[in-house]
């Protein structure tokens, strides 16, 4: 069986063939990688506990598949191209055999600090090659990494630190992002207040930001390197590891305020993310592929490191941001590095678009055969703008949908394989079975309807549990629908089959792509000592997608309301992160709530978006008259 389909008529065979023998087809998948010993059983699986097993009892290690392997034919070739945030900086390549020898540098260094198989370990780290060897050097000794994007707070690095009982913390002393210098060595001091786990603390130089360095704890990255070759630079084995063994834990909101840590395991990770990058994108042996998502988010644990990596690509890395020094820098990087595949957010691509076609026009964009969309649904003008400007025409769009928990890709158009319609992500992947369902429960067959997205069976690249809590993991996905995976995400399917993903159908929001929790998010304002209470929603933003809307009722020493405002930004991106604080805060007398004392949210998000005219029944409420004091402060706050 061959690993890529070649066309759409091989895409119907291989679909049909997934879903008929889903298992006869994963083994198959399976087989084009290196296992130490085969698995026992393909699959061991039910959706009520949830049990999901995955090529139980077979044997791997995961860097293996992603750098020993390809030593022999691929060792000179560059497995990651890294651009730095200051154009003027020199970028670095290195080859498969580099990447390997400092994997097993950085490994040894674990080693030396205590660390061993079963691990947990926290990587706080900028967008810089070291990231994806920390994250790799976890994987070859079996230690389970959970990377935290470096725009979150002290406050969610602690939650993640004492949730997944975190030993050692991988950070630098700060990053660099467009003109900002972020110290994050001081922000992990102030997490490490509250975490008794914590032993030691591994600290990369990059901004030479002056950091406190505590004694017995706190120990140089390059030190450390420098220990490991007065030891003669040992090599550092694979450790075995079951299919079935944990990978990484990564953090991602949901509809309570706790993030939850999604768990991914070694075997079925590893097969789903190949797989999938291979097809999707459709990878040749010497193009160069540019995902432009950070490392601390899922699409650059499975597109940036694990998946183009276990299939040989190069993969390139970028520290910055796409609009500084100007709106252009995406394309000189394209343009230098003559890019073939790019692959970036819609909230990317309006903001470069926004800045006008002066910054893409001048610049040689002629390498570019294929490009991807991810973290939302791309909107139709976006779309095209991609297409023309982006692709000139040339470069089919592979808008992908999936989540943290997923793993990999679920549902997409096949690079130049699959029909494409701006704005859908068309067709299921092979070994994806998705169905559509109503409120109760109802799964609403045939084309041209609308639905709650589930799944029902199981891929190899989903999450097998929520870290230390099974029960929160069985009650948010696969309670819903009885054994259905429910992803959360309503959806159409329209006349021909094709699927249109229509957003979030729970209280999570996706800003900028990324999944930010309502309840995550009204805590947070909530802790302001002037806050009494709070109400959070999305609404449409030009830029984000989807902008966060707070309605707050304040207390009695509000009396300059900018001021109250940043303050309540500054709470929030205290506990949360930046990424979290509200676009808009609107200060309320009252919230509308039913005599229960439920808030109507319903009411807000129309309110937010500016539907007041159609509000439904308000009689029902406690006091009705606060809904018309809402809209007419909302009115005002839009000017």
């Amino acid at each position: 069986m061959d690993l890529q389909i070649k066309s759409f008529a091989d895409y119907q065979k291989t679909y049909q063939y997934s879903v008929e023998k889903p298992e006869e087809f994963w083994a198959g998948v399976a087989d084009h990688f290196y296992w130490r010993r085969k698995w026992n059983k393909v699959l061991d699986w039910n959706f009520k506990d949830p049990k999901i097993k995955w090529f139980e009892g077979g044997r791997l290690n995961i860097t293996e598949n992603c750098l020993d392997r390809h030593i022999y034919k691929l060792g000179d070739k560059p497995a990651i191209i890294w651009e730095p945030n200051d154009p003027n900086e020199a970028h670095r390549v290195l080859t498969y055999k580099q990447l390997l020898e400092k994997v097993e540098q950085f490994a040894n260094v674990l080693k030396n600090n205590g660390i061993r198989k079963g691990d947990r370990v926290c990587i706080y780290l900028p967008m810089v090659p070291e990231l994806a060897i920390a994250v790799l050097a976890c994987a070859r000794i079996g230690a389970i990494h959970s990377v935290v994007f470096g725009g979150f707070s002290a406050q969610s690095i602690a939650d993640r630190i004492n949730d997944a009982d975190c030993r050692l913390v991988i950070t630098s002393d700060g990053s660099f992002r467009g003109t900002k210098t972020i110290e994050l060595k001081s922000i992990v001091d102030d997490a490490l207040v509250q975490c008794k786990s914590v032993e030691r603390v591994i600290v990369l130089t990059r901004t030479r930001t002056p950091v406190s360095m505590i004694k017995g704890r706190d120990v140089w990255w390059e030190d450390e390197i420098t220990k490991v070759e007065t030891q003669g630079n040992p090599a550092c084995p694979a450790e075995e590891m079951d299919a079935e063994d944990m990978l990484f834990i990564l953090y991602t909101s949901g509809s309570t305020g706790k993030p939850k840590g999604v768990v991914h395991t070694c075997g079925g990770y590893m097969v789903y993310t190949g797989y999938t990058f291979a097809n999707v994108f459709q990878y040749q042996p010497s193009e160069v592929y540019f995902c432009t998502a950070d490392i601390g988010w899922i699409t650059g644990h499975s597109y940036i490191v694990y998946g183009p990596l276990s299939q040989g690509a190069t993969s390139l890395m970028f520290e910055g941001v796409p609009t500084w020094p100007d709106a252009g820098r995406l394309w000189d990087i394209v343009e230098k590095h003559k890019v073939n595949i790019l692959y970036t957010a819609p909230t990317a691509i309006r903001s470069l678009m926004a800045a006008g076609d002066s910054f893409v026009d001048n610049k040689d964009l002629s390498s570019i055969t294929k490009l991807g969309s991810v973290g939302e649904p791309i909107n139709e003008e976006a779309w095209h703008w991609y297409d023309e400007k982006i692709g000139k025409g040339n470069a089919p769009i592979a808008d992908t949908w999936w989540q943290t928990e997923n793993g990999g890709i679920l549902i997409s158009p096949i690079a130049g394989i699959t029909p494409t319609i701006p704005g859908y992500a068309m067709l299921p992947l092979p070994g994806i079975q998705p169905a559509l369902f109503d409120e109760q429960g109802n799964e609403i067959e045939g084309n041209g309807v609308s639905g709650n997205l589930c799944m029902k069976f199981p891929w190899p690249g989903m999450l097998r549990t929520t870290y230390g809590d099974h029960e929160r993991c069985r009650q948010t996905y696969f309670a819903t629908y009885e054994n259905m995976y429910f992803t959360g995400d309503g959806c159409l399917r329209d006349e021909n089959g094709y699927y249109r993903i229509t957003g979030r159908v729970d209280d999570v929001l996706n800003v900028s792509g990324h999944r930010i929790g309502t309840a995550e998010v009204e805590n947070a304002i909530n802790m302001h000592s002037d806050v009494v209470e709070s109400a959070v929603v999305g609404y449409p933003h030009a830029v984000k997608g989807q902008g966060i809307y707070a309605f707050v009722i304040a207390g009695n020493h509000h009396t300059d309301e900018n001021l109250t405002r940043q303050d309540i930004n500054k709470t929030v991106s205290r506990i949360i992160g930046a990424i979290a604080k509200p676009d808009k805060i609107q200060f309320v007398s009252g919230l509308p709530k039913t005599r229960s004392g439920k808030i109507m949210r319903r009411i807000l998000r129309k309110i937010a978006e500016g539907e007041v005219s159609n509000l439904g029944d308000t009689t029902t409420l406690l006091d009705p008259a606060v809904v018309e004091e809402i809209k007419a402060g909302a009115e005002q706050l839009r000017g």
